[in-house]
């Protein structure tokens, strides 16, 4: 990531040392989970659709350390792998929204509430910003070869009101509360980063 891009990394003193930890990521960009594997302070297993598990990089996001999931069913396998790496004190990447879109964490999925609220970890909310601005000349797929990707990592929180309760009702209010302050998040770092000008 830093050879290819200019990362400007923000906040990553805010993510616990040690310990079960969720990045809960906006999503606007193919690069955004791989650039925060490449910056973040801890290694982080991101959910990751299985459509991007082809060819090559079957055996090199595996390799890594990276879960696979199908997204057209509640997949338990994926499921119980991700609990495991929140179980064994690691750091659990996930895309709330889903999939790739505007990045503003907008519609949220129940997925990161129920990770959140079964395992006890705290959410640590990360923006990408500037990975979707603008194609790159060469590959337009990709942004621009050296140009500056923000990753601003956020202050950790819990998601559940700790009752410890697993209900449709308690998922549906720790979705609201991560919601809330997800946004909150993205628009913090739209600020510290000065990027408000690519909304216009």
């Amino acid at each position: 990531m830093y050879g290819l891009w200019r990362p400007r990394v923000l906040g990553a003193w805010k993510v616990p040392a040690s310990g079960p930890v969720i990045f809960a990521v906006n999503h606007s960009h193919n690069i955004d989970g791989p650039m925060v594997m490449g910056v973040a302070p801890r290694p982080t297993h991101f959910l990751i659709k299985q459509e991007a598990f082809t060819g090559p990089l079957d055996p090199f996001l595996t390799g890594i350390g990276q879960l696979k999931v199908d997204r057209k069913s509640a997949d338990r396998t994926a499921i119980a792998r991700a609990l495991g790496v929140l179980e064994s004190g690691g750091v659990l990447g996930i895309f709330p929204e889903g999939t790739r879109g505007e990045g503003d964490f907008a519609s949220l999925r129940a997925g990161l509430a129920y990770f959140a609220v079964r395992s006890g970890a705290p959410i640590v909310p990360v923006a990408v910003l500037g990975s979707a601005e603008k194609p790159g000349r060469l590959v337009k797929a990709l942004p621009p070869l050296r140009s500056r990707v923000d990753v601003v990592f956020g202050d950790p929180f819990e998601a559940g009101d700790g009752s410890g309760l697993r209900t449709r009702k308690a998922l549906d209010q720790a979705t609201e509360r991560i919601q809330k302050r997800l946004t909150e998040h993205l628009e913090n770092a739209r600020r510290l980063t000065g990027r408000w000008a690519t909304l216009e």
